[in-house]
């Protein structure tokens, strides 16, 4: 599942090898490194594709200071849902792809900065 919304981009893949092929699609279409998020259940994947393919982690800049020392208290779940909704996504959609996280999937997310 794709997903738009004024400002962010979201695509479920199926493993960090097809992460790293969507990542670089974005870099193509125009995307900067600064503008493109992975997100995959266990924290070391997440590092490890962001590394190799030229994306970045959800952190304390999305986040803002409060959600990421909640982040330090909250279920891995409940963390993936605040950082894809730190991103720019609702609540029910945070919930349907931190779904596709558990069962082994990764997501992709290119998010447009404010001009």
């Amino acid at each position: 599942m794709s997903s738009t919304n004024t400002k962010s981009y979201a695509k479920v893949v199926e493993n960090g090898t097809l992460a790293a092929q969507e990542i670089e699609n974005l870099h193509q279409s125009g995307y900067t490194t600064d503008q493109i998020y992975v997100l995959a259940h266990d924290s070391d994947k997440t590092s490890k594709i962001a590394e190799v393919a030229g994306s970045r982690e959800v952190g304390m800049k999305e986040e803002g200071l409060f959600g990421s020392f909640a982040n330090l208290f909250r279920s891995r779940g409940d963390e993936l849902r605040a950082k894809i909704e730190s991103l720019g996504f609702t609540a029910a959609e945070a919930a349907f792809y931190e779904k596709q996280l558990d069962i082994g999937k990764v997501l992709v997310i290119a998010v447009k900065n404010d001009e």
